[in-house]
């Protein structure tokens, strides 16, 4: 098949159905073995604003959403206002002529209009008003010339069942009348052909958070509970549809405060356990994320960042959480701060933070944002073969049996103690959040203190060993470095793309662990770089912040965002090429 690509996007006002029609166009072509990346953005009002939900397809992977749009699908006038000018050359609009009006003279020549009755054909084929959104899908589907059959068995899926079936057959009807109405009224219209990629391998259309949940679920946690806070709360939402289907409790508390002391709670218990929220939420929980510390009891957190400060932008993203991750709490204590870049690591990463809160004993901090977080991509099926559960030195009852004295906090070389939980015989110990010795006894002692200090961090020693922190990808002998965390990982993909068409040799090295920081590799990298520019999606560079104080290096150039919209390949490749011209100087 010849490549083609496709951006669509729909907008409208909160209410329209827009992210769900968002997902079913999406679905459609994700079904037809396509690849799809999709994203929302939406005002944080309870009711109304400006919504819009945009969906690109290629026949090869892709990792982000780009700028231009090619069929832009306007539930109202205000979608055409604020987004003609993303519409790529000879772009489409469709939208209800006998609801409002575009003047040929807004929008640039080059532009198609296409004007569909949406309400009216909704009403005609027997539904509601609201259904105007499944007119335009079939509209779109007869400007792409794709098979509408695929549209239809995403709708039924979506509405379907045995209580759905009539509610599904109606939207099916809504969205035939809208192809219909474009095969028609538009016949010689110049169109988008984008034809299914027959005998595609299976593939996954999921968002970060449902990775990251179902990475929970493979490592076997038990124990979920959380307060609602965008753009984390998707993550309780999926589990609590899965409850009884893993056999998992699912917890909503009252506060993010109860939320993570549940979660430490059920971890001494000898749960596997996870809290998730974003920015203001973890403010509360700093205080018990130390008694975590302390007692060494294992943990894993999600913080999906949004833009702050306070209440800040809060269907927004950012990436401006960074170093409170790694600080956050009073005092010095291991933990670990891990930043998956995209749907994959999500799901993998999330699988490793069980092994190691585990192994180690200590908490881990998954930090992802409200892009990774909410936009879905198509992805391959999990490899799940080499995913083994590490529980660490969990003791066994016969092994407590066998021992004369149980050392809670015994003063070991990996700094790893043995662990028991509630209710095994001779396995007692306190867990204050006071210092206290090898036995659990509160203690006082400088020379205890210092002993204990030390015994925590050696984790460290051994956890930098074993993990590789870092990724590199493109050209050893690059021009360029390109460096980042997080979710940039997608948009620094897709913007290479555009350079290696321009023969330009480019590296990314992409900062997975910040701690324990890949301080040796990156320090590599670093010094075999002709030119290393930093891209984040913050004001004051926290990850060059890191670098240096792990390595002692700056970075030649920062590229830097934090207006709460997520980097785009060509923001990305604009910028970096300004930086490569101005060398030239």
């Amino acid at each position: 098949m010849k490549k083609y690509g496709l951006t669509w996007k729909i907008g409208g006002e909160a209410g329209y159905g827009i992210a769900t029609t968002g997902m079913i166009f999406a679905k459609t072509f994700s079904r037809g073995g396509l690849f799809v990346f999709d994203m929302n953005e939406s005002p944080s009002l309870i009711r109304g604003g400006h919504n819009t939900h945009t969906v690109r397809v290629e026949d090869e992977p892709i990792f982000s959403h780009i700028k231009s749009v090619n069929i832009l699908v306007a539930l109202n006038k205000e979608t055409v206002d604020k987004h003609k000018n993303e519409i790529a050359l000879d772009g489409s609009i469709i939208y209800d002529g006998e609801s409002f009006t575009i003047d040929r003279s807004e929008v640039r020549n080059d532009i198609k209009l296409f004007s569909v009755p949406l309400k009216r054909l909704a009403t005609e084929s027997g539904g509601e008003r609201i259904m105007q959104n499944n007119v335009a899908l079939g509209a779109s589907m007869a400007l792409i010339d794709y098979d509408i059959e695929y549209l239809n068995s995403v709708i039924r899926d979506v509405f379907g069942g045995k209580k759905g079936k009539e509610v599904a057959d109606l939207n099916i009807k809504a969205a035939k009348s809208g192809y219909d109405y474009v095969k028609e009224k538009f016949l010689n219209a110049k169109k988008i052909k984008i034809e299914p990629i027959k005998n595609s391998p299976k593939r996954m259309y999921i968002t970060g958070n449902e990775a990251i949940a179902l990475g929970a679920l493979k490592a076997g946690c038990k124990f979920y509970s959380a307060y609602p806070m965008t753009p984390a709360s998707s993550i309780l939402h999926y589990l609590a549809s899965k409850e009884y289907d893993y056999d998992i409790i699912v917890k909503q508390t009252e506060d993010e405060i109860a939320a993570v002391l549940m979660a430490i709670g059920a971890s001494f218990a000898g749960v596997r356990a996870m809290t998730g929220t974003s920015g203001g939420g973890f403010s509360l929980m700093a205080e018990a994320i130390g008694l975590a510390g302390m007692t060494e009891t294992p943990l894993v957190i999600i913080l999906a960042q949004r833009p702050g400060p306070a209440t800040g932008l809060p269907t927004h993203t950012e990436q401006s959480d960074l170093r409170f991750a790694m600080h956050t709490s009073n005092g010095e204590f291991p933990r670990v701060v891990v930043a998956p870049g995209d749907i994959e690591e999500c799901f993998y990463e999330t699988f490793n933070a069980f092994n190691i809160a585990e192994k180690y004993q200590l908490p881990v901090i998954i930090i992802s944002d409200k892009y990774l977080s909410e936009s879905h991509r198509s992805v391959d099926l999990f490899d799940l073969s080499k995913m083994k559960i590490d529980r660490g030195k969990l003791i066994s009852d016969e092994k407590l049996k066998q021992m004369k004295e149980f050392k809670r906090y015994e003063s070991t070389v990996d700094g790893v103690s043995w662990r028991s939980i509630p209710s095994q015989e001779n396995g007692l110990f306190k867990a204050a959040t006071n210092e206290h010795d090898e036995y659990s006894k509160i203690s006082e002692d400088a020379a205890n203190r210092t002993i204990q200090v030390d015994k925590r961090f050696r984790k460290f020693k051994v956890l930098e060993s074993e993990i590789d922190g870092a990724k590199i990808y493109g050209d050893n002998d690059a021009d360029v470095t390109l460096i980042g965390w997080g979710s940039t990982k997608g948009p620094i993909l897709e913007a290479m793309k555009f350079f290696q068409k321009e023969k330009i040799k480019i590296k990314f090295l992409q900062v997975l662990y910040i701690l324990p920081f890949p301080k040796e590799k990156v320090k590599d990298v670093l010094e075999n770089s002709n030119k290393t520019i930093l891209i984040e999606n913050n004001k004051t560079a926290q990850l060059g912040g890191v670098i240096k104080e792990f390595t002692g290096k700056d970075v030649d150039y920062k590229i830097l965002k934090y207006d709460g919209r997520q980097f785009a390949p060509e923001d990305i490749y604009t910028k970096v090429k300004e930086v490569l011209e101005f060398d030239k100087l």
